[in-house]
């Protein structure tokens, strides 16, 4: 049945039956102008003036075309059909094949309705193969359709195109399609700066690439509970601070039956909200469809039938539409929102203001200041939260005030110059609610209008980021906005007091996970965080994150390598600041024959190459470039390390240049000098933070030449030895046991890998190290443990005392006594710097053995 033929004939179910009238459309028509402002992004989400705006959509065609092919020509049907979504709680219609005329836009605004629009771009592609338009004619046609529709106060969105085919893709290669995809964007915002836009994407090309979209929108059909969610959470992951919907999900319900649909559909729409979606548009309002010259009618995805009567679908729809985000009837717990602030008056009126929009049955705030000096206190007591003044602390002394006030199950901590989400909470409680999560974080984006420093700042390197183990576990999540059971966090201590500005959050997550418990991340309850507003607080902070490495690193050495940094196991969510240089290139799985379903772009992890320009211990090692380049005032030949001076300062150049010119900045419509500026500032910012790390960190102790342990006698050579028990136990648990009491002499014990001779490594520092091996015997009346130590000398310690060695005797031989001595004495120390840390690595295995042997183990 085309939708001319519905018009004529419709059925006594139908819920409308009667035209609107010419004179109640002019006058919907000049009512809802007014009323229906444009929608913008505003980070995960899609906001219609300060209104959250929950897309809760269907798709509306393809349809049987009249006479002169145009596809939405009777108005009367359509007039029923938007006025039949509105009254059951549809607020958006999706036009996925053609572009609609004005008119369906009109109809759509007298119902509240907002249309987001087709555009067709998949049509063209195979033209830039052939060559049968040229890009400008495409462009062209594009441009003729926005101007159709530009401004309409209906208008949800643009859609460049919907499924670009995978062999197409495949066939013209990923960059043409997404360089052909961003041109089509520049045309739509040429026309319609304001518009949004998008492509609808599917699974089969997960892979493009298109940062500069609005939002990202994908059509997913899975029938699993549990494979629809673990796929939303790698969308979100794709889509980082950008808004994600649901652009197609559905059943047919003629293959699976009615009630199967309609069960269907409610945990598709209900899963696709609580994770964080931004819309659902339900494929589709009805059976009624047309597709290549036919009508299709061995299939029925409709909410209604051809003929507009309800399927069970539709008021199932309609009640998970009613319900979102989240069912009313859920169990919330109380949350208590911790604030920790000092000398915070700039900023914290925001977050209080943040705070009082929260849409959360049952929470209260906890104001802890901590000895502030200027108008905290004074503006806190404008605002509905319990204050505690505190003498200066630190910054985990005053969360643990906060732990001690709350009387929430759930303890959610947000800074002072941060504000949250109208449904922060909502989405933290919720993953809480489903899953058994020692805590929880979100994202923080930085909110527009901070200036352009603060928006260089966003794109610098140093932010608070989480790192993820999968798209919904973390390893790590960042304290601006972290959630804990307030069980767990009680049960490890809470914060520990010696972090006074940061490293607070990294102790705690690792202390959680050490007890087994594990980190969860929830890409919608997300909260807005000013950066900061100047490169001398930029500066600071990231000096103050140098010191906070360093205590980390004395608390948790076997956290860090040899050099100092973080092993972390998992990734950096959202989009990577810093584009790391690399040699090898990403690949897209296509599966046998490209036919593979999910097709996915796989980046390989940065190598340790192209790692280094970005470590802080690079400045250092060009600060000692610098320092032996002046040497060559007395010896020339010195002069040689000038090309290896400029080699090394290259990468780090070039990785800030890459990073900046990549950096997207909001305003996309401010003068070519003002972006160059931006991109400038940028990439200074991407050099002088690896900078303020090293201060920090240096400062603290956190140095290359660091020794842990003391240094005490002990042997050099490979020592062995052996210990009687009568108590039989496996080989793992001894050594569990010679692993903590190690840990106990404030050791950094690091465990031997599955190809490794060694079973544990004590780590003396960047130059040394000693290992031990371990065999157990059994006999009658026990056991018998053999254990073997030896010294371990990383080769990066003998390479640079045999190599200053070399450069101090062709000194000598050039009788450049002064450059001989300084070399000379660089090797020295190197060579005695390595003797330090093995000795102390090996002392310390000493004394945890003699401690096991006097405890007769």
């Amino acid at each position: 049945m085309s939708i001319a033929a519905s018009a004529k004939s419709p059925t006594a179910d139908a819920p409308i039956a009667q035209v609107i009238s010419p004179e109640i459309r002019r006058a919907s028509t000049s009512i809802c102008a007014a009323v229906l402002p444009r929608p913008l992004v505003r980070g995960k989400f899609i906001f219609v003036g300060d209104e959250k705006f929950y897309v809760r959509g269907v798709t509306y065609g393809a349809f049987h075309p009249d006479a002169s092919g145009h596809e939405y020509h009777d108005l009367d049907v359509i007039e029923r059909d938007f006025a039949q979504m509105a009254a059951n709680g549809i607020n958006a219609v999706r036009i996925p094949h053609t572009t609609p005329p004005r008119s369906l836009l009109d109809v759509a605004q007298r119902h509240g309705l907002r249309v987001m629009v087709g555009l067709s771009a998949e049509q063209y592609v195979g033209f830039l193969v052939d060559r049968k338009k040229e890009m400008a004619e495409i462009e062209a046609l594009i441009r003729g359709r926005v101007r159709e529709c530009a401004g309409h106060p209906a208008l949800l969105c643009y859609a460049l195109g919907n499924e670009i085919p995978a062999p197409m893709a495949r066939w013209l290669g990923r960059p043409k399609i997404e360089r052909y995809l961003k041109r089509l964007c520049r045309v739509v915002k040429d026309e319609d700066p304001d518009g949004l836009v998008t492509y609808v994407n599917y699974p089969t090309t997960e892979y493009f690439q298109l940062p500069f979209l609005d939002l990202v929108c994908f059509n997913v059909y899975l029938e699993s509970p549990a494979r629809f969610e673990a796929y939303l959470g790698r969308l979100q992951n794709i889509a980082g601070d950008r808004p994600l919907i649901m652009s197609e999900l559905g059943l047919d319900g003629l293959r699976n039956g009615d009630d199967v649909q309609a069960q269907s559909l409610d945990w598709q729409v209900r899963t696709a909200f609580a994770t964080g979606c931004a819309g659902v548009f339900v494929f589709s309002w009805t059976d009624e469809w047309y597709r290549h010259g036919h009508d299709v009618e061995d299939w029925a995805f409709g909410l209604t039938r051809a003929d507009r009567s309800s399927k069970p679908a539709l008021e199932v729809v309609q009640e998970a539409f009613a319900d979102v985000p989240f069912a009313p009837s859920l169990p919330w717990p109380r949350i208590s929102v911790v604030v920790c602030t000092y000398n915070g008056a700039r900023t914290i009126r925001d977050c209080f203001e943040g705070l009082r929009r929260l849409a959360y049955p049952d929470y209260e705030v906890i104001v802890v200041d901590d000895g502030s000096t200027d108008e905290t206190a004074a503006i806190a007591r404008h605002y509905d939260c319990r204050l505690i003044r505190t003498e200066n602390r630190g910054l985990a002394s005053a969360r643990n005030t906060g732990l001690k006030a709350a009387t929430g199950e759930i303890v959610a901590y947000l800074d002072d110059d941060a504000y949250p989400d109208p449904h922060w909470l909502t989405y933290l409680a919720a993953r809480f609610l489903s899953t058994s999560h020692a805590a929880v974080g979100g994202p923080n984006l930085a909110p527009p209008g901070d200036g352009p420093i603060a928006e260089c700042v966003a794109r610098a390197p140093g932010g608070p980021v989480h790192v993820l183990l999968t798209d919904s576990e973390a390893e790590h999540i960042p304290g601006c906005n972290m959630a804990f059971r307030k069980t767990c966090l009680e049960a490890i201590g809470g914060f520990d007091p010696q972090f006074r500005t940061a490293g607070d959050d990294v102790d705690a997550c690792w202390r959680l996970k050490e007890r087994g418990w594990t980190l969860g991340f929830s890409a919608a309850a997300m909260v807005w965080h000013h950066r900061r507003n100047s490169v001398r607080t930029y500066w600071k902070q990231q000096i103050g994150y140098g010191r906070a490495e360093a205590m980390l690193e004395r608390k948790w050495p076997e956290k860090y390598n040899g050099p100092g940094h973080v092993r972390w196991t998992g990734r950096i969510y959202g989009s990577v600041l810093t584009c790391a240089l690399r040699w090898r290139r990403a690949r897209v799985y296509h599966g046998i024959w490209g036919v593979a379903p999910y097709q996915s772009l796989y980046e390989p992890a940065p190598s340790l190459l192209a790692s280094l320009p970005q470590m802080p211990e690079w400045y250092l090692m060009i600060a000692m470039l610098v320092a032996l380049s002046a040497l060559s005032f007395v010896w020339s030949p010195i002069k040689l390390l000038l090309p290896v001076l400029v080699i090394a300062a290259l990468p780090p150049l070039a990785q800030a240049c890459v990073s900046a010119m990549r950096a997207s900045f909001p305003d996309t419509r401010s003068d070519r000098g003002a972006r160059m500026k931006r991109r400038l500032l940028t990439a200074a910012l991407h050099l002088l933070q690896p900078l303020a790390r090293l201060r920090g960190r240096l400062r603290e102790g956190l140095t290359p030449w660091r020794c842990r342990g003391t240094v005490q006698p002990a042997p050099l050579w490979p020592v062995t030895s052996s210990m009687w028990s009568e108590r039989y136990k496996a080989q793992e648990q001894r050594l569990d046991v010679l692993k903590a009491t190690l840990r106990e002499e404030a050791a950094c014990v690091l465990l031997g890998g599955e190809h490794d001779r060694w079973d544990l490594e004590v780590r003396g520092g960047f130059f040394g190290a000693a290992r031990l091996l371990m065999g157990v015997e059994d006999h009658g009346g026990g056991q018998l443990v053999r254990l073997r130590c030896w010294p371990y000398v990383p080769t990066r310690g003998p390479v640079l005392t045999v190599g200053f060695a070399a450069l101090s005797l062709g000194a000598l031989h050039d009788d450049a006594w002064p450059a001989a001595a300084v070399l000379g004495l660089v090797a020295l120390l190197s060579a005695v710097r390595t003797l330090e840390q093995c000795g102390a690595a090996m002392a310390t295995i000493t004394r945890g053995l003699r401690r096991l042997m006097d405890e007769r183990a």
